[in-house]
C-alpha cells in the first residue's frame, strides 16, 4: 500500500526548509548504507551529526504529530530521526529493500535502542517541475507504483517493498526520509485498522447513527488493543 499524505508541510515551511538546505553541506549518501546498498546508491545527504539535520528533522516530526491521517495510517511507536537527501546530475538509488532493524541515537544514559522498520516515508521538498526523473518507484504484489509528489507532501509505504529512485536528469530533487516502527507490526492488520478508522470518520461527517458509530469505534479500539505492541 502506498499512501499519499498531502500538506504535511505548508508552503511557508517548505520555503524555510529549502532556504536552509540551499546553503547546506552535503556528504556522500553511501555513508549510511551497507555494502549492497552502496553499489546502487548515488546521492548526497546531510551528515548524520549535522545540526541542520536535527533542526529540520525535529520540525518534520512536529508536523507529523499534527497530522491525523499520518497517525491513523502509521500508528507510530518509534521513528528514526529524519534524514535529508539530494539527487542531481544523474543521481539515483537502484532497487533495494530497506534494512529491517536500525539503531536510534543513544539516550543520555548511553543505552542503545532500535527501530524495526515497518514503514518507510519520503517527504518531498522539491516541486515535480523542478527536476526530471527522480520518481520513487515501489514494487508490490500489484506491480510498480511511482510517486513524484508536490513539495510538502509525503508518501508512506511498507519497508519490506522493493523500491528505487529513478535517475535525476535535470535539476535537483530534495527530500526528507525516515522509518517507523508501528504499534501494529502486521501489514494486513494495520491496513484493516486504517480502513476502519477512515470509515468511522467519514460516517461521522455524514451524520450517521450515533449508536452504530459507537459500536464501530469500540470494535476499532478493541482490535487495536488486541494487536498493538507498546
Amino acid at each position: 500500500m502506498l499512501l499519499h499524505i498531502p500538506g504535511v508541510l505548508d508552503r511557508d515551511q517548505v520555503a524555510g526548509f529549502r532556504a536552509a538546505l540551499d546553503g547546506a553541506q552535503w556528504v556522500d549518501g553511501r555513508q549510511t548504507v551497507g555494502v549492497q546498498g552502496a553499489q546502487v546508491k548515488r546521492n548526497l545527504q546531510l551528515a548524520e551529526d549535522s545540526p541542520l539535520r536535527h533542526e529540520l528533522g525535529a520540525a518534520v516530526l512536529a508536523a507529523l504529530v499534527r497530522n491525523p491521517l499520518y497517525f491513523a495510517a502509521a500508528l507510530p511507536l518509534r521513528t528514526l530521526p529524519p534524514r535529508f537527501n539530494r539527487y542531481e546530475g544523474g543521481g539515483e538509488y537502484g532497487a533495494h529493500v530497506d534494512g529491517a532493524v536500525m539503531a536510534l541515537p543513544t539516550d543520555a544514559s548511553g543505552a542503545q535502542q532500535y527501530v524495526r522498520s515497518d514503514l518507510s516515508c519520503t517527504l518531498f521538498l522539491s516541486e515535480p517541475d523542478e527536476y526530471d526523473g527522480g520518481g520513487l518507484v515501489v514494487d508490490d504484489t500489484y506491480g510498480e507504483h511511482e510517486a513524484r509528489l508536490p513539495a510538502g507532501d509525503l508518501v508512506l509505504y511498507p519497508s519490506s517493498s522493493l523500491h528505487r529512485v529513478e535517475p535525476v536528469t535535470r535539476g535537483a530533487r530534495l527530500a526528507a526520509f525516515f522509518w517507523i516502527q508501528s504499534m501494529v507490526r502486521d501489514l494486513e492488520q494495520r491496513q484493516l485498522l486504517f480502513k476502519l478508522d477512515t470509515s468511522i470518520q467519514a460516517l461521522t461527517r455524514s451524520g450517521a447513527d450515533r449508536d452504530a458509530l459507537l459500536q464501530l469505534t469500540g470494535i476499532y479500539h478493541n482490535l487495536l488493543r488486541r494487536w498493538a505492541e507498546t
